[in-house]
């Protein structure tokens, strides 16, 4: 994903909450992020609710640690009847440092949902 076809989604201070006892942000912490990232896109793609269906190919690079910024990018990359493929993307970006690398990448898998929780088609745009 490069830096041209990617939109920020979520920027956020990692925080000694999310860590384990070594100073590494736990995993889920940063799907959490991702996943509701991903969330937004395919909320406002879709013009509505749509729900997690899955995550494909998750991919931890480097750990995060306390007092990093972490980015979240994101990218629609298909949209199917009523899924959605998202591509996302986590970067870190130590405190006092200009240079950001990538830490975590997925592909979320969403599905746009009617209020009784059943597929509903997505508006091709």
């Amino acid at each position: 994903m490069s830096a041209t076809t990617r939109e920020p989604i979520i920027r956020v201070t990692a925080m000694p909450a999310d860590a384990n006892a070594y100073g590494d942000i736990f995993g889920g912490w940063l799907l959490s992020l991702m996943d509701m990232g991903a969330g937004l896109i395919a909320a406002r793609h879709s013009h509505g609710r749509a729900v997690t269906v899955a995550m494909d190919g998750v991919q931890f690079h480097l750990p995060v640690k306390v007092g990093d910024e972490v980015s979240v990018y994101g990218r629609l990359d298909k949209v199917g009847r009523s899924s959605m493929r998202i591509a996302v993307e986590a970067w870190r970006r130590p405190r006092h440092e200009d240079e950001a690398v990538k830490v975590t990448e997925a592909d979320f898998i969403f599905v746009a949902v009617d209020p009784d929780g059943k597929p509903r088609a997505v508006v091709q745009e």
